[in-house]
């Protein structure tokens, strides 16, 4: 029978799951352990992954990571861009190319790209990715000199589909400051159903307590399977928050919610895992909360403050030089804002 857990329990797991609470590890060992991490803001995810590894860590340390090829950036799962090992990335492929490719089938019809373009497309690509690695700039200006168009989304749409079909990815940084595309060798895995499964322990290892609803949002994959590959898991438990079946490990990373401290904050930057990975976000945020976090529903996730595992409002840097810029939408005590207020002035990954 099914353990229930109060929701602050549920969101203490997740806190040290999330390594919010802190670890003692590197870049790539944060992002070995969690399978992939959101990508599509370049500056926040460098920064999700500097606040999860070891005391110290600098964005340009992860950086670094990206630089020795120990992590990449593509599109591994739902055409969104995520930051990922070579090896992860070679697995989740092989479990997601397929289905990515025909869910954007139309997309590619509507940009009038052919099988046969996008195979002169890659050849022309592949020749240029042996010789050294490219910017976007200078793929695209190559499929324009082999007099294939690439405006009008043409390009992106391009570099989407090659790179799900697992013919390059996002590597090193270049001089001006971009990702490289830098072609992809890893293998996929020779046993998919072992595969499988080890991608939602990782899923859960570095989120847990989560619903197999979050895993098959996260994944995109269907949910017949991804049970099927859950059941082979000795050491995933079953647990209940407020009667929502969730699943964590076995290996129960807290016993109970500390008493008697004050509430931990937290900063998280935008695009998160802490909001993005999960398809019910409603255990960490209200819906004026995350109204606030997605103003206008524009897809674009603001950085959240949380206290307590709980978003509490949003927080930027400005342009200019100046302090952070903080906007509460629930309220807290003059306690608690103090502290925001020192987690804002102490942030170190600018």
């Amino acid at each position: 029978m099914s353990q229930e857990i109060p929701p602050a329990q549920a969101r203490h797991r997740r806190r040290v799951r999330q390594l919010l609470a802190g670890s003692h590890l590197s870049p790539t060992e944060v992002v070995q352990r969690a399978v992939a991490l959101q990508g599509q803001d370049l500056p926040a995810v460098l920064r999700a992954i500097a606040i999860r590894s070891r005391p110290g860590t600098t964005v340009d340390d992860v950086r670094q990571a990206f630089d020795s090829g120990h992590l990449v950036r593509s599109w591994p799962m739902r055409g969104t861009l995520f930051a990922t090992t070579p090896g992860h990335l070679a697995t989740l492929l092989s479990l997601t190319a397929e289905r990515t490719h025909r869910a954007t089938t139309r997309r590619r019809e509507q940009l009038g790209l052919d099988d046969r373009g996008i195979g002169r497309a890659r050849e022309v690509l592949a020749e240029a990715l042996q010789e050294r690695p490219r910017s976007r700039a200078e793929a695209l200006a190559l499929w324009e000199a082999a007099g294939l168009a690439t405006a009008n989304g043409r390009g992106y749409h391009l570099l989407m589909h090659l790179a799900v079909g697992g013919l390059m990815h996002w590597g090193r940084f270049g001089s001006a400051g971009g990702q490289l595309l830098e072609l992809s060798t890893a293998p996929a895995p020779e046993d998919p159903d072992a595969a499988l499964a080890q991608v939602i322990r990782g899923f859960v290892a570095a989120r847990g307590p989560v619903t197999p609803e979050d895993l098959a949002w996260w994944t995109k994959l269907p949910k017949t399977p991804l049970r099927s590959a859950a059941a082979t898991m000795e050491d995933l438990v079953d647990l209940r928050v407020e009667g929502t079946r969730c699943w964590d490990l076995a290996d129960d990373p807290v016993t109970e919610v500390p008493d008697g401290d004050d509430p931990p904050v937290d900063l998280v930057p935008g695009f998160d895992e802490w909001i993005l990975g999960y398809a019910d976000r409603s255990l960490v945020a209200s819906s004026q909360a995350l109204r606030a976090l997605v103003p206008g529903g524009n897809g674009v996730f603001r950085p959240a403050v949380l206290v307590d595992g709980v978003v509490v409002g949003t927080w930027r840097r400005p342009r200019t030089p100046g302090g952070a810029v903080l906007e509460l939408v629930e309220e807290v005590d003059t306690r608690t804002r103090a502290r925001i207020d020192a987690a804002l002035a102490q942030w170190p990954h600018d």
